[in-house]
């Protein structure tokens, strides 16, 4: 059977009930959600205010490696039906919804909620997104710690 997967970086907002409709088959009965958010306030380094965030991404190869993030979850939890990976791309204020990663299984037990945090794990790793802070103390990109190896 082929399980539904939904890709997508884009600077729309997210509509959970149409990424739930995609996603959710007949024998669907659990589904585990991150989605990560604009703070307001940061508390790394100096604490700090964010007025907003800026996220740029290079579409062809992040939607590539959101499809290997995808792929790697269902081959550690192979009761996993749906799969959605969103990332926002563009200016994002606080509050706002910027990457969210779903997956549906028949029961709750089958791993969802570990496939949904691997899954935003590994798209911090490796899905080519750049997040650029913008506040009152100027502008920064923000690094990540993960340097991915050859191959991933």
């Amino acid at each position: 059977m082929e399980y539904p997967t939904v890709i997508s970086l884009n600077e729309s907002e997210l509509d959970l009930d149409a990424l739930l409709a995609q996603i959710t088959l007949p024998t669907t009965g659990a589904c585990a959600i991150f989605t990560g958010m604009v703070r307001g306030q940061t508390l790394r380094g100096d604490a700090h205010d964010t007025a907003y965030l800026e996220y740029e991404g290079y579409q062809p190869m992040a939607e590539s490696k959101m499809r290997q993030v995808a792929e790697e979850i269902r081959q550690k939890w192979p009761s996993i039906e749906g799969i959605a990976i969103v990332q926002r791309i563009g200016r994002l204020y606080p509050g706002t919804p910027t990457t969210l990663i779903a997956c549906t299984a028949a029961h709750r037990n089958t791993g969802v909620f570990e496939a949904a945090h691997y899954g935003i794990d590994r798209l911090k790793e490796i899905v080519p997104v750049w997040k650029k802070e913008i506040g009152s103390q100027g502008e920064e990109w923000v690094e990540g710690n993960y340097h991915p190896k050859p191959g991933e």
